[in-house]
């Protein structure tokens, strides 16, 4: 398998899931400005979307969508435990929360790109956020991980997307236990090794 990745992009959460599951895949980075790899592939004919993460698969097939991508690779790895099993009702709120990150998060960080935004809109966009991350705060309050004391999927996701918080200065002191959060999730190791594959920190 490949993945195609942007550092620090939505791509980064299957990233921490391929080292988390100790799987074998490779790597290719994507300069989405020029939308070509690093390996000197024109990114359109990987994906036409022209967005990451993309997951090239042994058989040719490429899986796009960074929700179905995460789900697909915990289930090659069901021993460990980052996706519940199939049918089982904790899955649900696995998929619950990968859906919530999904549509209130990444989302809501969508706008907040646009350098051409409008002071208005961006503080309207921060707020919108801000509801999320209060709801997000009450969730985690007492609690190391989305699910409980188990890193999941879901919290690779959450993890990702919340660091776009310092690019856009969105202050999280507010929010203690997402903060606790991010701290937790930052210092797993198979974090940190992505993060360094990416660029992202300094190699310990």
């Amino acid at each position: 398998m490949k993945l195609y990745y942007s550092p620090g992009a939505s791509s980064l959460a299957p990233h921490i899931v391929i080292h988390e599951a100790g799987l074998e895949v490779e790597f290719d980075r994507v300069d989405l400005n020029t939308q070509t790899t690093a390996s000197g592939l024109r990114f359109c004919k990987v994906n036409p979307k022209g967005n990451v993460p993309a997951l090239a698969l042994r058989n040719g097939e490429v899986l796009t969508e960074v929700s179905v991508i995460l789900e697909y690779l915990a289930d090659h790895v069901p021993d460990r435990r980052l996706l519940p099993a199939p049918g089982s009702f904790d899955r649900y709120r696995v998929q619950e929360w990968v859906g919530f990150i999904g549509t209130e998060l990444h989302k809501g960080f969508g706008p907040l790109w646009d350098r051409l935004m409008p002071d208005a809109a961006r503080r309207l966009a921060v707020q919108c956020l801000q509801r999320q991350l209060t709801y997000l705060d009450r969730c985690l309050d007492g609690r190391s991980y989305l699910m409980g004391d188990k890193f999941t999927i879901a919290d690779a996701y959450c993890f990702t997307v919340l660091s776009w918080a310092r690019f856009h200065r969105l202050d999280l002191g507010d929010y203690p236990a997402v903060r606790a959060f991010m701290h937790e999730v930052a210092n797993r190791p198979m974090v940190r090794k992505a993060m360094e594959a990416e660029g992202l920190m300094q190699a310990a």
